[in-house]
């Protein structure tokens, strides 16, 4: 199915990803990706994704065929916190992936997913990551809200960009922070030479490395360790996990970036499993209703674990 689109004196300078979204009513990501792979032409040509559209040109969108969802529903348990027609927020466990990639096609959150709300489920986040609005690593626990019809996607991903959904971590950190609270502002891209990792960078160039805030404060810290709480103002790849490792502070059993060396790790690898970071509190606009809309969830046992073992059992709670 094609669209055509019309650039009118008010959209003059816009890149045509930011115009494709707001036109055709799909996520930026969605945008990119049409664009990529030549969905999209300008006056006839193709263009990249940061092309700036002139007035009265004409943009053609040919919608590729949805495909079919290869990840198949899965009969697995699901911390359902809050659910209703629009969302579904829930509480995932340590050791789960959020939607099927290479290496992981089963057990996955979108496995789960599919099972329980069947049909129920954005299709903006393309066959595999049905619902998907944001994502936490696969050893990180925590909330996330999913969208089960496309309106409540869109909404929500506009949230998201323009920084309101507010997003709690709890985590324990390697080390004494000079400063019981702080703004790590350092633009996070892909890691040059290791692929699979990600790097912070002196600026952002907007083609790859971008912008990443991440507000902390200590609220406990004892025998060389500290636990942090964290709020997100951008969501990039492994965010808290790069930007503590900057500022050499890197997350309990994080072995990708610089934790999971001390004899303590090693004594406790097998209750670690990975780094020590929690998503506890969610709070974001109901798409429907417009109601601010608060979720918490507890510690995880392991992390309660941990903290009892390294003294930090005992907190104080402000926000950050």
């Amino acid at each position: 199915m094609s669209e055509v689109y019309l650039v009118k004196e008010g959209d003059a300078g816009k890149r045509i990803d930011v115009f494709l979204s707001e036109a055709a009513g799909i996520t930026r990501s969605a945008a990119v990706k049409a664009i990529s792979d030549g969905s999209v032409t300008v006056d006839r040509r193709t263009v990249a994704k940061n092309h700036k559209l002139v007035s009265g040109s004409s943009v053609l969108f040919e919608k590729k065929q949805a495909e079919e969802c290869e990840a198949v529903p899965e009969d697995i348990p699901l911390d359902v916190i809050y659910e209703d027609e629009s969302i579904i927020v829930v509480n995932k466990p340590k050791g789960m992936v959020v939607h099927p990639a290479a290496g992981n096609y089963t057990g996955t959150l979108v496995n789960a997913l599919l099972y329980r709300c069947k049909d129920s489920l954005s299709g903006i986040g393309g066959v595999m990551r049905p619902g998907i609005v944001h994502r936490i690593d696969k050893d990180t626990s925590g909330l996330l809200v999913v969208a089960k019809c496309d309106s409540a996607h869109l909404f929500l991903s506009s949230l998201l960009k323009d920084h309101n959904i507010k997003r709690i971590y709890y985590a324990v950190a390697v080390g004494r922070f000079r400063e019981e609270s702080g703004t790590v502002n350092k633009p996070i891209g892909r890691h040059k030479t290791d692929r699979k990792k990600m790097a912070v960078y002196p600026s952002a160039d907007g083609d790859g490395i971008r912008e990443a805030i991440t507000h902390y404060r200590v609220i406990a810290e004892h025998n060389g360790y500290s636990l942090v709480k964290f709020r997100l103002e951008t969501g990039r790849t492994h965010q808290i996990r790069v930007h503590m490792a900057s500022i050499g502070h890197p997350l309990l059993g994080d072995t990708v970036y610089g934790g999971g060396r001390s004899k303590f790790e090693t004594l406790n690898a097998a209750l670690l499993s990975g780094q020590c970071l929690h998503a506890k509190k969610l709070e974001f606009i109901h798409p429907d209703t417009k109601e601010q809309m608060r979720f918490e969830c507890e510690l995880p046992e392991y992390f309660t674990s941990i903290l009892k073992k390294l003294g930090l059992e005992e907190y104080n709670d402000e926000e950050v």
